[in-house]
């Protein structure tokens, strides 16, 4: 592959999740990826794994070729309205997984008619496990190719339209959250049933494992894998028919789209309280 020097404006969490996961791929090398956020002194730890650190977000610009944007929503005005004098249309990609902000309001911010898209992938990227959508509004596929050779290194991406963006954040970005919080209250019941903290949380995690890996090798539905383990009369139902008592679907989709409709509204919330 050709060679891609990338650049992270705000690297805290998920933009430190990002480069970890580009270098474990292999296929980029920590020289090549150069972090910037506010208070650099967090990123030392970065630098002594390879990565580069910059102190001005300009310069981390203009010493790469994708600019991966991983600020707050109430940030991106000003790091866009920074950078914008070292963006080169015909050699940068700006890629944003910042949330709620249109690609039309990013080169309207720059002044330049550079190539967005925009990507939103999950904090398991650092584990190279992370589901990516990614969405531009350019028939020119190019920049969705680098940006796909990018995020293919570290999980599975999607191209989907730039009007589903919020649903994927809700979906792929949040939904993390909520099946990590299953596979707590999992291991929670695990505890009530006689396994100590460790074997259970062990156990569960590696169960919601085995259904994802399923699902995805097989390609079926769910409620086929389901039906295959329920039996009439059996422990498997009784546990379900409970659960949706108690509101399990529900509550799994009301979250999901709560988070979407909070979503929606991050960028337009951010600049009301500037």
């Amino acid at each position: 592959m050709e060679r891609i020097r990338i650049a992270i404006i705000g690297a805290g969490n998920i933009g430190t999740a990002i480069a970890k996961g580009l270098v474990k791929s292999g296929r980029f090398p920590a020289r090549d990826i150069m972090l910037t956020r506010r208070r650099i002194p967090l990123l030392e730890g970065m630098r002594e794994q390879g990565f580069m650190i910059e102190g001005n977000n300009r310069a981390a610009v203009g010493k790469s070729e994708v600019v991966v944007i991983a600020v707050e929503p109430q940030q991106i005005d000003g790091v866009l309205e920074e950078i914008a004098p070292s963006l080169e249309p015909d050699r940068h990609i700006i890629v944003s997984i910042v949330t709620g902000v249109s690609i039309r309001q990013i080169i309207h911010q720059v002044g330049k008619e550079v190539a967005v898209v925009r990507a939103m992938p999950n904090t398991a990227i650092a584990v190279r496990e992370s589901v990516t959508c990614i969405a531009s509004d350019k028939p020119d596929e190019s920049a969705i190719d680098v940006t796909r050779s990018i995020f293919d290194a570290v999980g599975k991406t999607v191209v989907i339209a730039e009007e589903e963006m919020i649903a994927a954040t809700a979906l792929g970005a949040c939904g993390i959250a909520f099946f990590l919080r299953a596979i707590r209250a999992a291991s929670q019941g695990g505890i009530e049933i006689g396994f100590n903290a460790q074997n259970a949380l062990a156990i569960a995690a590696q169960t919601a494992r085995g259904a994802a890996t399923l699902l995805l090798a097989m390609e079926n539905h769910p409620e086929y894998e389901i039906d295959r383990v329920t039996t009439p009369r059996g422990c498997t139902i009784a546990g379900l028919n409970q659960m949706e008592h108690e509101g399990f679907s529900s509550a799994m989709i009301k979250g999901i789209t709560v988070s979407a409709d909070r979503a929606a509204k991050l960028y337009e919330r951010g600049k009301l309280e500037e």
